[in-house]
């Protein structure tokens, strides 16, 4: 057993007197579900759901050029988005393989001690962000970019569901329909400050907020007293793959690229940017990808499970990555890599479950779209 000590969230006495049930995830002691994984996965497609999230990691990228250096880590063009505005995109290897997945806000000039910088921020991933903000820091600091830690012991929250705008603009005394998707602004909640991203991993509309310590957890109080359903981990899993949104160390890795992964849309190698990967996704995609991630519907009622085997024609091909039973569409669904000749819409291909062949066919992604 790992001996190192979990790290808690400033929300782990709320979240236990909430009726949370802990679990470890990325070396922080988590709430898996409160009352109930479905009925949290429904409080979000239907009403509002509040998550804590104080896991993950928030860096300030600050310095003159800022996003021109970013850009050589990223093959997204960041010079789409502009101050207020966000990308999702990922970090890669020489080999084109995924460090990991994050969203980028661009800042725009911000005035500082040293006067006015570029800056952005960046949301990562728990399980990676120390990694990554030694790998970014050793990239860019010699740029003159200053990487700090954002969050500090603060509380980041996610505020998902159709019910999350009016909850917000309730809070914030202010109208959010200029806000769009991914857009971001600096607010207030009761004379405290909080960064308001546009952003979410559930496939609902819904928010994603920065605050101090006490702020958070009072925010994170008030909420449910007026009656917003704390969520936990599982539905936050069960949510974001009815989305078939990516989760890092399943659908993607170090050994995997976004081609492969069905991102090729965050792929832009028509900027004349460099960036690190580049040669590997241009022979890539000159050459093929030889597995596709895609979407599954099982026949029956048998969940896939991560690492369950594929099979074509009853020879194992590929493997799930994830899988669950849908709370919302109320049918087993799984993502999963196999061959790029498999991967069309229509194709029939089974899981093997517990020593059993169990149908499935290939399927659009997402599994889910709101509206």
């Amino acid at each position: 057993m790992d001996p190192t000590p979990l790290r808690r969230t400033p929300l782990d006495a709320a979240a236990t007197e909430a009726g949370a049930r802990m679990v470890p995830f990325a070396g922080w002691q988590m709430a898996i579900q409160f009352a109930g994984l479905v009925q949290e996965h429904n409080a979000v497609r239907q009403h509002c759901g509040l998550f804590d999230i104080s896991h993950m990691g928030v860096l300030t990228l600050r310095g003159q050029g800022t996003k021109d250096a970013l850009q050589r880590l990223v093959p997204t063009d960041l010079f789409r988005i502009g101050p207020g505005e966000a990308c999702y995109t990922v970090l890669l290897n020489d080999a084109g393989g995924i460090r990991d997945d994050l969203i980028v806000y661009d800042r725009g000039r911000v005035s500082g001690p040293e006067g006015e910088r570029d800056e952005v921020v960046l949301v990562i991933n728990a399980a990676c962000a120390e990694a990554d903000t030694a790998w970014i820091t050793s990239q860019l600091e010699p740029e003159g970019i200053t990487i700090s830690d954002r969050k500090g012991d603060g509380v980041l929250l996610a505020l998902q569901g159709p019910e999350a705008p009016a909850r917000l603009e309730a809070l914030v005394g202010t109208s959010l329909a200029g806000l769009p998707r991914f857009g971001h602004r600096e607010l207030a909640i009761d004379g405290a400050p909080v960064f308001v991203g546009r952003t979410g991993y559930t496939g609902e509309d819904g928010f994603e907020l920065l605050l101090g310590r006490e702020a958070g957890v009072a925010l994170w109080q008030r909420l449910l007293a007026e009656g917003v359903t704390p969520c936990g981990l599982g539905a936050r899993d069960t949510l974001r793959l009815e989305a078939a949104m990516h989760l890092y160390g399943n659908e993607m890795d170090a050994a995997t690229t976004p081609l492969e992964a069905g991102l090729g849309w965050l792929v832009h190698l028509e900027m004349p940017a460099d960036f690190i990967g580049r040669a590997a996704l241009e022979r890539q995609t000159a050459e093929g990808v030889g597995r596709k991630l895609v979407g599954l519907k099982l026949q029956g009622r048998a969940i896939a499970r991560h690492g369950y085997p594929v099979l074509l024609d009853g020879e194992p091909v590929g493997e799930v990555t994830s899988g669950t039973w849908s709370p919302t569409l109320g049918e087993a669904v799984a993502l999963a890599y196999v061959p790029a000749a498999a991967a069309k819409p229509g194709t029939v291909l089974a899981v093997e479950i517990r020593g059993r062949a169990e149908p499935a066919v290939v399927v659009k992604r997402p599994f889910y779209r709101r509206g």
